[in-house]
């Protein structure tokens, strides 16, 4: 098998896993944020005195009971937390493949220099 061929082959695909890890982390990111701050709400309805709230349901504000807010949003950050840990676990899977790959492509370029010294050797 040509190395080089080889190299090119795994040049591309690395290049994929490497865009997918971008997308995953920036997901991933994302969803860290949208659970701080839903963190920081519940951390704000817990210390209110008032009976209800204000919750913005696209775009209007509808008025409802605290309790039900609380519950509402922490079921939502529940979703986020299980959203994260799948993406950690996606992130972790490419960076596995994308290291194998790296390791694969580390070795044939170590292989195709010892076989083009090797021709080098054998002209002189």
């Amino acid at each position: 098998m040509n190395p080089v061929a080889t190299q090119k082959d795994n040049a591309g695909v690395v290049n994929a896993y490497k865009q997918q890890l971008m997308f995953i982390t920036q997901q991933k990111q994302q969803m860290q944020f949208q659970a701080n701050v839903f963190e920081s709400t519940i951390k704000e309805l817990e210390k209110t005195k008032e009976k209800k709230v204000f919750k913005g349901v696209g775009n209007i504000f509808i008025q409802k009971d605290v309790s039900d807010v609380l519950v509402e949003t922490k079921d939502t950050i529940q979703t986020i937390n299980q959203r994260i840990k799948s993406l950690e676990k996606q992130e972790s899977e490419v960076l596995k493949k994308l290291n194998e790959l790296t390791r694969k492509d580390d070795k044939s370029s170590k292989k195709g220099k010892e076989e083009n010294e090797e021709d080098v050797e054998g002209i002189a």
